[in-house]
């Protein structure tokens, strides 16, 4: 490149920097940077060159230069020459001085230009800013903060300016009047400072190390005297905030004397702005700078400012933090820094003004304090040493503190303490315990809101702050664990702790850890020398019973069982082996579990059998005896917590079980017994299990001290009785009878099987009976579960058989007198549940119950469960739900074991009739338990059934005849019961037949598969199922239970379940059909019964003779059958409907009913044409009625599977006719009175078709093709829509098209007879069926079966014959028929190629509309056959086809290019052909390409290039992107695999396009392959660079840009870079700001043709 070009280049940028939009403006300076790093002094010699000859520029334009300046500078400033360098120097400070008024962009432009050559070039750039220092005079604004930045940015080249600098600005700075002059002078001393104070830390890298702060300590104190005396006094803010930014760093220049002396008048100066400004972070900031300074020159005065400073700062401190400016922490920051240096000066008096503020009713003041008291901890230990004692004093009154907020911060404090060692010093283990009494805290008494910045509010809580130190301070701090340990013991029995045992378990067994690695010695306790510290005893049961409930407080039963393990050496000596083995495995299965999963018994078992094992080992009364009276000490502590108390009270059982001492177990329980709080409900329970694991061991101990109790005044009185219960009410007394009744159940259920036997009537039921007339619930609830207990107790012992039990009868009296008094409605107690449970365990017992007492039982039981409501769902309560199947259970277990005393027919007969109210109850769910029940009943039966002689079932008729109509229950559970019923009384039958239990019967076990079809809803697949079940029944009856079995069934017919009445029906039919030779002297009482129960059930009952009649009539009487039934209303009713199709049970009658009615259909007219409205213009279409209703009645016939084989025999005449009907039904209405009865709606015994006659016409051709055995061909259309496309006036031309492809390629044997048929109808009088033939014959050229048929010469004909047929659809698809040759039989397009591409080109000049349907499909049928015609066929045609394309390119717009060009066939097929003018156009363009390769020269490729290079350009301009399909198509032909991949990659179909990337992509591609297209394709941009569309306009420059980026060097000499050059310049003026973007990029881009 020249230098004029590159001049040019820079010129062209530079004038359009002008340009009023802002993205446009940004990338003329991006394009300029882009030439500054290619040649970074041209450029900023144009850019100098322009600002000055362009002087009335605009200030933001020259800003904008300027800007593009500063950014090659900073980049390229090395590469600069001297002159270069001085020139730009010059121009800088020129802009930057040229007004004297304050345009801050402007001049901080030129400032920053000046900056950027001052790190390469800093001795001119002072020179230059010094030459603008004028003595006497106010130097400008700019050249302040030019000054500024430049210390800043190059502090080592411009401090050894500074004594000039300074001495040039400070005789001025009492002239400065301005208060914006004034804070730029104040910026430009800070930043001296600040680079002075730079340079004087860094001497060994200054490039003049002899430099000290004497240098400037005269001038800095000059301007410091102006600046504090006169400045800061002003009214002005930010004047007043520049002064004091300034201050901080002078501070440290200043001489020492000098600021010594300074000291009493700027401090206050200083503290008295805080009360001026809301924002105090640069007072704090420079209050801190003027401290260090004052205390690194050891300053005496300071001390006399201290009360002051505290004071101030103190109050900055407590500004509420949760400002949202971030400036508050940051002064925060700040303040505690100005603590730090006065905590190192002077602690003593900082500690005496801080303590005494924790005293104060400030919030804040408190909080503020502490902040700063943990602060200094940290920050000044060396100075806090000796103050600890004092500090830790102070910290008392905290302590007592309430509010969250000084919490937090007191253990802030705290934590700060224990890692300096205040803990070790006395009164430390106040602050430990006032850790752990956080750690304590419940949740829900955090109720303060987090802050804004807080992102976890359960994070920032005290509890969670205290937890966390906690385990920080035990672990992490080495010089805590001798004060921590033992000490964090006594923590751990305390109720007031309970919420801190986790984090304090888990420290403990980290210090524990330790102790043990430091030896035995350090970790065995001394509980002599720690009197306060918990016994073993103590610690062993706390951690047990908190334990129990192992994942409250964050896991304390985890953490429990870890310190437990640990302290087995302080515990007992013997358990070290035994719990290393067992803890482990307890806490595997805490891990195994969640709180949700954990079985609460399970694991309460486990805990009691390793205390079990624990006392085992230790074998020590003593220890034992201790232990217990260690854990009823306890008792109290859990009053808050009933189910850790219940446990407590098993653990107190177990310890006592295993203590040989008579007498203390006598006095435990009878303390127990006395102490207990009987009003709660877990504690009576939790007593009763003591009890009972007692007596385990301890039987008759157990036994006597509850008669005692009994004994005594408690149950003699309700009020007033004496000693312990006097005050106690009758409520209390029934609570006090509720626990001990318990007591008794849990001693008989634990206590030795050998034992309670003995004791059962005389020592246990006798004070248990004696309440059974109670009307408490909580009592009758204590009863049944006792009686049930001892009942469980009297089954499971293994002298059950030979004990007689006299209270037998009583007891299962007393259970159904409890079970009757429950609600029978609802389930609201578990008292049902346990009394049957109760009479289950009672019924096995002698004596045995009377036949009386078992049918109240079974009444009694099934009335209390039966009618309750439907299970629950979980939402409404899991409790409930689990009651209500355990209830269930319970009941289940009572039958079964009933139904056990008397194994017979007649024992199962008894149960069933129980049952049979509730199988046939209108409630389902009572029919469901009701079958679920008798289902059970019956596998239990036959599970024991035992037949010691053949004897015969004579109730499994009845059986039967009640269960399998309920197959086809609406319940599902119902249904699948049913079959359970009928499969078990089968197998019943040939038990008693002979068979033995193992033999398993083939037709009995079809009944298991067919169980799957009873889930299904579908009534069809219900009564198929249940046709099944009654085979499987006939075929297994005795001929002796037929008759019993259908006598029953007829009864069901009448069942207020419809769907059972039907399997009735259903059943009895296959019966009849499979069994009814037997019955030869029945049929007149069968007859009866099912005349009268027909006349009363209607429908399908009926159906059958009325079917039957028509039949027989058909036969004689065929066509007069026909019409009558032609005469019938439309639309046709169910029974009209049933009538036709009983025509097509046999093939010949069915054949002649169809030759009938399609002659019928083929004599009159479709429709009839009539005008709603005289005026109207276009008359609607009315259907007429005889042709409706052949075409419905078809469908009736043909839906009948019977009707197959005459399908098959007028296959063609059916297929042909009903085509044309629904070509000639397309958009026909209804007449007017039918059209009234479908907005009414149909009757309900009307059938549910569709009426509207081409819906009508297509269901009728799809059922003639699935009755013909054409499936394939529906399923094709119902998986391509092509039937909804027929009905439709917008796509039937499509769906004829996909009718003849599924024809094609699933029925093409039936073709030759359909195309005979249709021969005659391309004369058609209606235009529609023309046009759907004429689609239908086009496509069948789109399959190879018109070759393999030998059908492909007569299908040409008859396109050929349609070619100039008056309908442009017609002629348009007899195109697209021709060019599906392409496709079809591509081996023939050569034989037939003169006359398809005369065809062809003749369409192409069908009309003068160059986006004429006819044409366009001419276009796209030229780009299938072109690649398969012989060479010279298409040479003769090219030049013509060429000619005949162009206008289309030049004629695509976006508007047709958004409607598709949407290709419409005439009004008998008006389904859209949706390919859009620009994609024939993109098919044409990519087929011509690939054939072109053969016939054009390489002379002449370009021309083919400039076919699709504007495809590039508009890729993303048009919807859908028809220009990314022909360079798709075009890009295996461009001799360039990887461009051909990269459009393959980039233009995807339906893959979002990335503009940029792909233009990107490409042109490196062709700059890499075709390097001598540059100034083709540069020159063809050219034009596209005055397109009408603006994308396009944007997309060349865009294109032009990256072609030249992939460019080299040595293609310079192909482009005219003038010509480029003036192009984009004249796009830098179009109206469409990305356009001039664009053309900016482009000439940034230019440069690289250097």
């Amino acid at each position: 490149m020249t230098e004029s070009s590159m001049k040019k280049l820079a010129s062209t940028l530079l004038d359009a920097i002008t340009d009023k939009d802002p993205l446009v403006q940004e990338q003329v300076c991006s394009a300029l940077c882009s030439l500054g790093e290619a040649r970074p002094v041209e450029t900023l010699r144009a850019c100098e060159e322009y600002l000055r000859q362009h002087d009335k520029l605009a200030h933001p334009y020259r800003a904008a230069v300027l800007r593009a300046m500063e950014r090659v500078l900073s980049s390229r400033a090395s590469e600069l020459d001297k002159d270069t360098a001085s020139t730009i120097i010059l121009l800088a400070s020129s802009e930057m001085t040229k007004t004297k008024d304050l345009v801050w962009d402007w001049q901080q432009a030129a400032s920053g230009v000046l900056v950027a050559v001052g790190r390469q070039f800093i001795s001119k750039v002072m020179e230059e800013l010094l030459r603008r220092l004028h003595p006497g005079t106010l130097p400008h604004c700019a050249v302040l903060h030019t000054l500024a930045s430049l210390s800043v940015a190059n502090a080592f080249g411009v401090v050894p300016f500074l004594p000039s600098v300074l001495s040039s600005l400070l005789p001025v700075l009492g002239v400065a009047k301005q208060d914006t002059v004034r804070v730029a002078f104040c910026s430009a001393l800070q930043r001296f400072s600040e680079g002075a104070l730079e340079y004087l830390a860094n001497l060994d890298r200054a490039p003049d190390p002899t430099v000290r702060k004497d240098a400037f300590a005269t001038d800095i104190f000059s301007a410091y005297d102006v600046l504090f005396h006169q400045w800061l006094q002003s009214r002005e803010a930010k004047l007043r905030l520049a002064v004091v930014e300034a201050l901080g760093p002078m501070s440290h220049l200043l001489p020492s004397e000098r600021l010594e002396e300074q000291l009493p008048k700027l401090l206050p100066g200083i503290l008295a702005l805080y009360k001026k400004h809301a924002e105090t972070f640069y007072l704090s900031k420079s209050l801190g700078q003027i401290l260090e300074a004052a205390v690194s020159v050891g300053s005496r005065t300071l001390e006399t400012q201290l009360d002051a400073l505290l004071a101030a700062l103190h109050s900055q401190i407590c500004v509420p933090v949760e400002s949202s400016s971030p400036l508050v922490m940051s002064n925060q920051k700040e303040v505690l820094r100005c603590f730090t240096v006065l905590a190192c000066s002077s602690p003593d008096r900082l500690l005496a003004f801080l303590l005494p503020r924790l005293d104060t009713s400030n919030e804040r003041t408190r909080v503020g304090t502490l902040q700063v008291v943990r602060h200094v901890i940290n920050s000044a230990a060396a100075q806090m040493e000796d103050k600890k004692p004092f500090i830790l004093s102070s910290m008392r009154l905290p302590l007592l503190d309430t509010n969250s907020k000084v919490k937090r911060a007191v253990v802030q404090v705290i934590s700060a303490m224990a890692h300096h060692g205040y803990l070790e010093q006395p009164g430390g283990e106040a602050m430990i315990e006032y850790i752990v009494q956080q750690c304590a805290l419940p949740p829900e008494q955090e109720p303060e809101k987090p802050g804004p910045g807080s992102k976890d509010p359960k994070a920032d809580s005290v509890r969670a702050i205290s937890v966390r130190t906690l385990y920080l301070v035990s672990t992490t701090v080495d010089r805590m664990s001798h004060v921590l340990w033992p000490y964090l013991l006594q923590f751990l029995t305390p109720v007031r702790f309970t919420g801190a045992l986790t984090p304090l378990c888990r420290s403990l067994v980290h210090l524990a850890q330790k102790r043990q690695e430091a030896g035995a010695d350090a970790f065995l306790i001394q509980y002599d020398a720690h009197a306060s510290l918990p016994s073993p005893y103590a610690v062993t049961g706390r951690l047990l019973v908190v334990s129990s409930s192992p994942y409250l407080g964050d896991g304390r039963g985890a953490a429990a069982l870890r310190l437990l393990s640990v302290l087995h050496p302080n515990i007992h000596p013997l358990l070290g082996q035994h719990w290393e083995t067992t803890v482990p495995l307890l806490l595997g299965y805490l891990d195994e579990h969640t709180e949700e999963t954990l079985p609460q018994e399970e694991w309460e078992e486990k805990l009691l059998m390793f205390l079990r094992d624990t006392l085992a080992i230790i074998s020590d009364n003593a220890w034992i005896c201790q232990l217990s009276l260690e854990l009823c000490r306890q008792l109290p502590c859990y009053d808050e917590a009933p189910q850790e108390k219940n446990f407590l009270y098993k653990c107190i059982g177990t310890t006592l079980g295993a203590a040989s001492s008579k007498e203390v177990v006598r006095k435990h329980l009878q303390e127990l017994l006395e102490t207990a709080r009987y009003q709660e409900e877990a504690e009576r329970e939790g007593l009763a299990c003591c009890f009972g694991i007692c007596a385990i061991s301890h039987l008759e101990d157990t036994l006597a001290q509850l008669e005692d109790f009994v004994r005594s005044e408690v149950f003699r009185k309700s009020i007033g009785i004496l000693n312990i219960f006097k005050d106690r009410s009758e409520n209390e007394v029934e609570k006090v009878k509720s626990a001990l009744i318990l007591c008794y159940g849990h001693v008989a259920a634990r206590a030795p099987r050998e034992l309670v036997l003995a004791k059962v009537e005389s020592d246990i039921l006798r004070n248990i009976c004696q309440h059974f007339s109670t009307k408490d619930p909580a009592l009758k609830l204590c009863l049944v579960q006792s009686v049930c207990m001892v009942s469980r107790a009297i089954c499971s012992s293994t002298q059950a058989g030979s004990f007689h039990f006299t209270r037998k009868a009583e007891l299962v009296a007393q259970m159904m007198e409890f079970i009757r008094a429950e609600p029978p409605d609802s389930l609201r107690t578990p008292i049902r549940k346990k009394a049957m449970l109760t009479c289950t365990y009672l019924v096995s017992v002698e004596p045995a119950l009377d036949e009386q007492a078992r049918a109240d039982v079974i009444h009694g039981c099934l009335h209390s469960i039966m009618a309750l409501l439907p299970e629950p769902k979980e939402e409404d309560g899991g409790c409930q739900k689990s009651l209500y199947l355990e209830t269930l259970h319970a009941l289940e277990d009572l039958l079964t074991s009933l139904l056990q005393r008397n194994m017979t027919p007649q024992g199962l007969q008894i149960m069933i009739e129980h049952l049979s109210p509730w199988i046939k109850s209108p409630r389902g769910h009572e029919r469901a338990r009701a079958l679920g029940l008798s289902a059970l009943l019956l596998r239990y039966f036959l599970e024991h059934l035992r037949v010691s002689a053949l004897v015969p079932f004579h109730n499994l008729g009845l059986l039967i005849g009640l269960f399998s109509p309920r197959c086809a229950d609406l319940w599902p559970a119902t249904r699948q019961e049913a079959v359970d019923c009928v499969y078990s009384l089968l197998y019943l039958q040939l038990g008693y037949e002979g068979f033995s239990r193992d033999y398993r019967d083939d037709v009995a076990e079809r009944l298991l598969s067919l169980k799957d079809g009873l889930v299904h809803p579908d009534p069809a697949i219900l009564f198929h199922t249940c046709h099944s079940v009654g085979q499987i029944i006939a075929k297994r009856l005795p001929p002796d239970q037929l008759i019993s079995l259908l006598l029953t069934m007829f009864e069901a017919l009448g069942d207020p379940e419809k769907n059972c009445s039907r399997a009735a029906t259903v059943m009895i039919n296959c019966l009849l059909q499979e069994r009814g030779g037997v019955l030869q002297e029945k049929v007149p009482e069968i007859v009866s019964v099912l005349r009268s129960k027909l006349q009363e059930a209607q429908g399908e009952h009926v159906l059958p003779a009325a079917q039957h009649s028509v039949y027989l009539l058909a036969t004689q009487h065929c066509a007069a059958v026909v019409s009558s039934l032609l005469g019938s209303p439309l639309p046709l009713d169910s029974h009209t409907c049933m009538l036709w199709r009983a025509l097509a049970v046999e093939p010949r009658l069915a054949a002649q009913v169809l030759g009938l009615l399609l002659e019928k259909m083929s004599r009159d007219v479709p429709f009839k044409e009539s005008r709603a409205f005289l005026l109207g213009r276009t008359p609607d279409r009315v259907a007429t009625l005889l042709p409706l209703s052949a075409t419905c009645a078809l469908f009736e016939v043909m839906s009948t599977p019977a009707a197959g084989p005459a399908v098959l025999e007028l296959y063609p005449q059916l297929f042909v006719v009903l085509l044309l009907r629904v070509s000639c039904t397309v958009g026909v209405q209804l007449p007017r009175n039918l059209q009234a009865q479908e907005r009414r709606g149909a009757s309900p015994a009307l059938a549910t078709r569709n009426l509207e006659p081409c819906s009508s016409a297509v269901d009728t051709l799809r059922s003639m093709l699935l009755r013909s055995g054409s499936e394939d061909v529906v399923q094709r259309m119902d998986l391509e829509g092509g039937w909804e496309l027929l009905r439709t006036s917008a796509g039937h031309e499509e769906g004829a098209t996909r009718l003849a492809r599924a024809m094609a390629e699933h029925a093409g044997p039936r073709l030759p007879l359909v195309l005979k048929t249709l021969a005659c109808t391309h004369s058609s009088a209606y235009e529609n069926q023309r046009v759907t033939t004429t689609a239908f014959l086009a496509e069948l050229l789109n399959s190879n079966v018109a070759n393999d048929l030998m059908l492909l010469d007569s299908l040409l004909e008859s396109l050929a014959a349609r070619q100039k047929d008056t309908c442009a659809s017609v002629r348009r698809l007899v195109l697209r028929g021709l060019a599906n040759l392409a496709s079809g039989c591509p081996d023939k397009v050569r034989t037939h190629g003169p006359q398809l591409l005369t065809a062809m080109i003749g369409g192409l000049d069908d009309g003068d509309n160059p986006h004429s349907p006819v044409a366009l499909e001419a276009m796209l049928g030229l780009a299938r056959l072109v690649h398969l015609v012989e060479s010279w066929d298409l040479r003769s045609g090219l030049l013509h086809v060429a000619i005949r394309i162009r206008p289309f390119f030049d004629s695509v717009t976006v508007e047709s290019a958004d409607l598709q060009g949407c290709c419409f066939a005439g009004p008998g097929s008006p389904h859209p052909r949706r390919w859009s003018s620009g994609r024939h156009l993109s098919a044409s363009l990519g087929t011509l390409t690939r054939s072109a390769t053969e016939t054009v020269r390489t002379s002449s490729w370009t021309r083919w290039w400039a076919g699709w290079r504007p495809c590039c350009c508009t890729c993303r301009t048009l919807r859908p992107p028809w220009p990314a399909f022909a360079l798709r198509m075009c890009g295996p032909n461009l001799a360039c695999e990887e461009l051909s991949a990269a459009f393959q990659k980039h233009l995807q179909e339906g893959r979002a396009l990335h503009f940029g990337e792909f233009l990107n992509t490409t042109c490196k591609h062709l700059m890499h392959h075709f390097p001598d297209l540059l100034g083709r394709l540069l020159t063809t941009c050219l034009f596209y660079f005055k397109s009408s569309w603006e994308n396009v306009r944007a997309a060349a420059p865009l294109f032009t840009g990256f072609l030249v980026l992939h460019s080299e060097p040595r293609q310079q000499p192909q482009v005219d870079l003038d010509q480029l050059i003036a192009a984009l310049q004249i796009l830098l003026k179009d109206p469409a700001p990305e356009v001039r973007t664009r053309a900016a990029e482009a000439l940034g881009r230019l440069v690289k043709l250097a």
